[in-house]
């Protein structure tokens, strides 16, 4: 396991930034089709492995399956629409890190507000809980050139993609959301940010009965009419 302070290459954090800008040629659907239940949704994405981040569900807002990045290839993003990436370098450092291009199952996490509750589905079908804390963008300031540095749109300073990763992709546990952001005829303007702490509520109780009350509480919503 990789210390979460230890400083990390800049030549494998750049990767990252690498796979989102390589050209999408699939367009993202911008309709907004009804979302599975979420017991539904932990059931299409359950393939057995307990370690395995299968599915990312926000209630209200959307549904994905993870993909995981192949061995060796940090910079791989899918281009599968209505798909998101695992980064498995944000592993290391018991981070969930997600990738997706902006016009695939990128262009919903702009959608997201402070409070939402992000579900993280496992290939077993346990699931956690987060709370998004925090919403960040960023001007890459060379839009295409991986070692671009980054303008925080918000304080003013510049940070370099080394920087960003350790910002975003170590430390303690979270979840971390990353696509691009478009603007006028550059799609590659900028960076999206979303990060998300853990649901201490949810810890209370162990996983397994809280999927047994996500589960049953529909029906026992129905049970009362």
């Amino acid at each position: 396991m990789v210390k979460p302070n230890q400083f990390v290459k800049a030549l494998p954090i750049l990767a990252v930034f690498a796979g989102l800008l390589s050209p999408v040629q699939v367009a993202y659907a911008q309709g907004n089709p009804a979302l599975p239940s979420f017991s539904d949704f932990i059931s299409s994405v359950s393939n057995g492995q307990a370690g395995m981040v299968t599915g990312v569900y926000v209630p209200n807002r959307f549904a994905f399956p993870v993909v995981a990045q192949p061995a060796n290839n940090s910079g791989y993003v899918s281009t599968q629409a209505g798909v998101v990436t695992r980064f498995g370098m944000a592993s290391n450092f018991n981070v969930v890190g997600l990738l997706a291009h902006n016009n695939l199952a990128g262009a919903t996490f702009s959608s997201l507000m402070v409070g939402d509750e992000i579900f993280i589905v496992f290939g077993d079908g346990h699931f956690t809980s987060y709370w998004v804390n925090h919403i960040y963008s960023y001007q890459a300031l060379q839009p295409t050139d991986i070692n671009s540095q980054f303008y925080d749109t918000a304080s003013g300073k510049i940070y370099s993609a080394g920087q960003i990763f350790n910002m975003y992709y170590t430390g303690n546990d979270h979840v971390t959301l990353q696509t691009c952001i478009a603007k006028g005829s550059e799609a590659s303007w900028g960076r999206l940010f979303v990060t998300a702490v853990p649901n201490n509520y949810a810890t209370l109780l162990p996983s397994d009965v809280m999927n047994f009350l996500f589960k049953a509480w529909p029906i026992l919503l129905g049970a009362g009419n």
